[in-house]
């Protein structure tokens, strides 16, 4: 699998965008101090998921992984995480931005067709 730096760049800000949209999320959600808590709390566990699951040898990570999962589990841990930031928006009252986020997002997926497919081989 080649890796275009332009769609890892691209994966980046998604992956930026989906853990802002969580921490948006929790501070919507509720009032008082529980809200510095959600803000804190959804992105860590985003992020978390995103950094813990991994399929060894991935060339667009440092091809480690903490915990070795098949490439259909890593596409969804992906999947949840950054269409989660989109539900998330949604959720938090922010539907326009939602929709745009989505779409950038089915986009992305369309381009990055080969790291799609390299990941349901693994």
């Amino acid at each position: 699998m080649s890796l275009n730096p332009g769609l890892l760049g691209l994966r980046f800000l998604l992956e930026l965008v989906a853990l802002v949209s969580a921490g948006v999320l929790g501070w919507r959600m509720t009032d008082g101090p529980g809200r510095w808590l959600l803000v804190v709390l959804l992105p860590v566990i985003a992020a978390t998921l995103w950094g813990v699951f991994a399929v060894p040898g991935d060339p667009s990570r440092s091809g480690e992984a903490p915990v070795a999962v098949p490439g259909a589990v890593r596409l969804l841990v992906e999947l949840t995480v950054l269409f989660g930031g989109a539900a998330a928006l949604w959720f938090a009252g922010l539907p326009r931005l939602a929709l745009v986020s989505a779409v950038v997002l089915l986009v992305y997926h369309v381009l990055a067709y080969d790291r799609v497919l390299w990941l349901l081989r693994r």
